[in-house]
């Protein structure tokens, strides 16, 4: 995760939100405007006290659970298709994860929350872990997770590198990405393909069209020149007219508009195996996975952001369905299936707004890509899901006869 926990330290006290008898984690948007999920809690100074309030008590139905410490602080929140059975894997000292064992030695109150389906609690997880940052939730995450973008900018000799924070005056801004080590391989081998330098801001470009009045060093200032992977803007090695053109390819790549390199990557390295040059096949293996990788996200989040728009009928647990109301990639809203000419009405006008024809966003923001990744991961693990998907025209036609 990208921001830091509210835990109570200095750098941002989280309010005793549940100092009180739990009465659930708030409204989300992610549920119909009627719906009241029902809610538990136990409270124990010792583990066995919890232990025995879940047998007890936690269902074998989806929803979101808390684990608050002994000052009532959230220190972690975290969904089940089944609350009772995973639940129980935190009593298991034997087979359970270490940071289970930490979370639940802490824990001095176990909240949930039941939720309709396993979407809506994958859903609600995320909501909650976004708004609250509990503690075992966004501390330890290594920064390679941290999410970052990949751009293609710096003048005089704008290259393809990653930041945490663009500026809005780069070239291209692409992302966010979470998985830093993989990034960083992709924008390497795209500066390496396009012959782009990847120097520090503090070394001179001098291209080869300027001239000055006292000939200074003008050698390459690492090996890539000589290995071929750099024009060379800091020997004067190129023009701007030449390096421009390794900018624009990179640009066409990142955009989309231009994929012949994993082709010519792909066509090599079916040669050099033909030939049995099994290491050179090998090094153009990891080059096409880097770059491939990147694409695959780019084309995600592109799609999002362009289509996938539509309607996901859903059954829960109880028997009802409810629709999810997903525009460019995002859950925007919930409500329950229409059927009456009352709730018909409601839902149009849900609909109506929701699928407004709004311009598209030209970078995702880090919570909203996260939203867009689990909608993602939700299909490409239940494709049989997609049949049942309406149109928003469908939708209607399906309000206008209830």
């Amino acid at each position: 995760m990208s921001r830091k926990p509210t835990d109570g330290t200095k750098q941002g006290k989280q309010p005793r939100l549940f100092a009180d008898d739990f009465d659930g984690f708030g409204p989300s948007r992610f549920r119909p405007a009627d719906e009241t999920p029902p809610v538990h809690e136990i409270r124990g100074k010792r583990v066995s006290r919890l232990k025995r309030g879940v047998r007890a008590d936690a269902p074998r139905l989806p929803g979101v659970y808390g684990m608050l410490d002994g000052r009532d602080r959230l220190i972690y929140v975290g969904k089940a298709k089944n609350l009772r059975s995973r639940l129980l894997c935190y009593f298991r000292e034997n087979s359970r994860e270490p940071k289970a064992g930490r979370i639940i030695s802490q824990t001095r109150r176990l909240v949930w929350e039941q939720t309709g389906d396993e979407l809506a609690a994958l859903l609600r997880e995320l909501e909650l872990i976004q708004r609250l940052r509990p503690r075992f939730n966004v501390l330890g995450v290594p920064g390679v997770q941290r999410h970052h973008y990949v751009c293609i900018g710096k003048a005089p000799a704008p290259y393809v590198y990653l930041t945490a924070q663009p500026t809005g005056k780069e070239l291209g801004i692409y992302g966010p990405f979470t998985t830093w080590w993989k990034s960083e391989d992709a924008a390497r081998r795209l500066n390496d393909w396009f012959k782009l330098r990847d120097c520090p801001q503090t070394v001179t470009m001098r291209f080869a069209e300027q001239c000055e009045l006292f000939e200074g060093d003008r050698s390459a200032k690492c090996l890539r020149f000589e290995l071929g992977t750099c024009f060379g803007p800091c020997a004067g090695e190129c023009s701007r007219k030449d390096y421009s053109v390794g900018v624009r390819g990179a640009k066409a790549f990142l955009d989309g508009r231009d994929r012949s390199m994993l082709k010519t990557l792909t066509q090599q390295m079916e040669e050099a195996s033909a030939a049995f040059q099994f290491e050179r096949a090998m090094a153009l293996r990891d080059r096409l996975q880097a770059v491939q990788w990147l694409d695959d996200r780019l084309g995600l989040l592109r799609h999002a952001r362009e289509r996938n728009s539509f309607v996901y009928p859903l059954a829960g647990v109880e028997g009802r369905v409810r629709w999810y109301l997903i525009h460019r990639g995002q859950v925007q809203s919930v409500s329950f299936a229409p059927s009456t000419p009352e709730t018909s009405s409601d839902v149009m006008k849900q609909l109506a707004a929701t699928f407004l024809d709004h311009p598209v966003p030209t970078v995702l923001s880090d919570v909203a890509v996260d939203s867009v990744l689990l909608v993602a991961g939700w299909f490409h693990r239940h494709p049989e899901e997609r049949a049942k998907l309406l149109t928003k025209a469908k939708a209607e036609e399906v309000c206008g006869s209830s």
